[in-house]
């Protein structure tokens, strides 16, 4: 495959504890170590693992190619940090599961997000926050995903949300309003209104999706994307005219002035949350699968010690 068909395709990499429940394992890392852990992994490699945090929408995605002529237009694949050895078991357990997922990138511990701009990922979804960090702070678009008890799997429309500050749109207002309080954030952005907010890290992956509505012609798309912030008038008047500037459609606008984000997101049906406050995504998390976005003021970055925790 070309590099040209490569850039067509909506690409979502994920992590092996993203895709599926890998906490067995992680258990016996933690109490007996890397040598333990491998052994355990080769032993129980042919025992499919159960779905994790990410199947569900990972599923969703990859049905879209049934639904779309031509090409497969949608592609996911798996960057681990797993050694191709303790891998074997990821890869079975997807071929139980009947997920048409064939790329990989099984780096024995290192950085795996090195890989994603080679394959041409728009996103990136993993349990390793470290892993998460880093790949925003390179522009590209990442998410923590934190445990749900829910999922949306009625419905064969798959339906993206997204916070808009320091997601869709770059962090600029949020910091002012951090920094002098509501009044200040209100004023800066009425004045501000005819001014594109700088994109944020997950524009790209917005335009992907946007793209790809466009794949299904006068037909229904299976997909749909709604802002959900807690932006009201008059404030609202600067993202609509950002996204107006940037050609990008939603399909749903939510401006909810503060009230809680979690009553909403169930009644539009949300398959994933993007929000990049830890408040606002625990409780999405209640009732649909939620990444947490860590961009942008409201997650400073940690020190190096806290990093190494946050990747074991």
């Amino acid at each position: 495959m070309g590099k040209d068909q490569v850039a067509k395709k909506l690409v979502v990499a994920t992590s092996s504890s993203a895709l599926f429940n890998l906490s067995d394992g992680h258990n016996v890392y933690k109490q007996q170590g890397l040598k333990a852990y491998s052994e355990y992994q080769i032993a129980h490699e042919n025992e499919p693992l159960m779905p994790g945090d990410a199947f569900n929408l990972v599923h969703k995605l990859l049905r879209l190619n049934d639904l779309l002529e031509g090409d497969d237009q949608v592609e996911v694949l798996l960057l681990s940090r797993n050694s191709a050895d303790t891998g074997l078991r990821v890869f079975n357990s997807i071929a139980h599961h009947k997920l048409p997922i064939s790329r990989a990138a099984f780096t024995g511990g290192a950085a795996p997000y090195r890989y994603m701009r080679p394959f041409g990922c728009h996103l990136f979804l993993s349990t390793n926050q470290a892993d998460v960090r880093e790949v925003l702070g390179q522009g590209m678009a990442a998410a923590s995903i934190l445990p749900s008890v829910q999922a949306n799997t009625d419905s064969n429309t798959l339906n993206f949300a997204f916070d808009g500050d320091a997601v869709l749109f770059s962090d600029e207002a949020e910091q002012i309003y951090q920094a002098q309080g509501l009044d200040a954030f209100t004023e800066n952005e009425r004045l501000a209104a005819n001014q594109p907010l700088i994109g944020g890290p997950f524009k790209p992956f917005l335009a992907a999706l946007h793209n790809l509505q466009h794949g299904f012609g006068d037909h229904p798309s299976p997909i749909r994307t709604a802002l959900v912030t807690a932006r009201a008038a008059p404030t609202h008047e600067r993202v609509v005219k950002t996204l107006r500037a940037w050609d990008i459609r939603l399909d749903e606008s939510l401006f909810l002035g503060g009230l809680k984000k979690r009553d909403f997101l169930s009644a539009y049906g949300a398959d994933i949350f993007f929000d990049d406050q830890a408040e606002h995504c625990q409780l999405a998390s209640e009732v649909v699968a939620t990444g947490h976005v860590l961009h942008g003021i409201s997650n400073p970055i940690l020190e190096k010690r806290d990093l190494d925790s946050s990747a074991k």
